[in-house]
């Protein structure tokens, strides 16, 4: 990612995505999140640019020419998501599976389609210690749950109303 990209997040009030965004938003992206309505405020408190709410609003269709895409969500929307990829660009989903199609239709749309994208070389762990310690990067607590309560935490996490990460603590 490089300064001056567009970079569209799904889920970007979740736990994964609110990170992504500071991150993003740290290397000098254009941040777009799609995320409900009612998170809108929460986005644009960590530096999201524009907000879709996908409740309302098909992203395919308000937004465009993009350079790279977060996946956070799964299903058919990796796919979907490489349709607003200017040429060139990546969609990354941080999930398994989905559609067989979603390489081949990357290829034919001259754009990529990366699955499970994971890199934890020391200096990309030095760069986001650096961005937390300098106070750009911050995880937001939705909710702590002692251990004992770990399939609880689960199903809340489940219910795609989170906004920032569940954390389980000991007993």
């Amino acid at each position: 990612m490089r300064p001056g990209q567009r970079v569209l997040i799904h889920a970007a009030a979740g736990g994964v995505g609110h990170v992504a965004v500071q991150i993003a938003k740290a290397r000098g992206a254009y941040v777009i999140g799609t995320a409900s309505a009612g998170k809108h405020e929460f986005l644009r408190g960590i530096g999201v640019d524009e907000t879709v709410d996908y409740r309302e609003t098909d992203f395919t269709e308000a937004v465009k020419d993009v350079d790279v895409v977060l996946d956070t969500i799964g299903g058919d929307n990796a796919l979907r998501s490489l349709r607003v990829l200017r040429p060139g660009g990546v969609v990354v989903s941080i999930l398994p599976g989905g559609s067989n199609d979603f390489h081949e239709e990357a290829e034919r749309l001259g754009v990529r389609g990366l699955r499970m994208l994971v890199d934890a070389d020391r200096s990309d762990m030095r760069a986001i210690a650096e961005l937390a310690g300098t106070g750009k990067l911050r995880a937001t607590i939705a909710g702590t749950f002692p251990l004992s309560a770990a399939a609880e935490a689960h199903a809340s996490g489940d219910t795609g109303r989170t906004t920032g990460k569940l954390v389980l603590v000991n007993d």
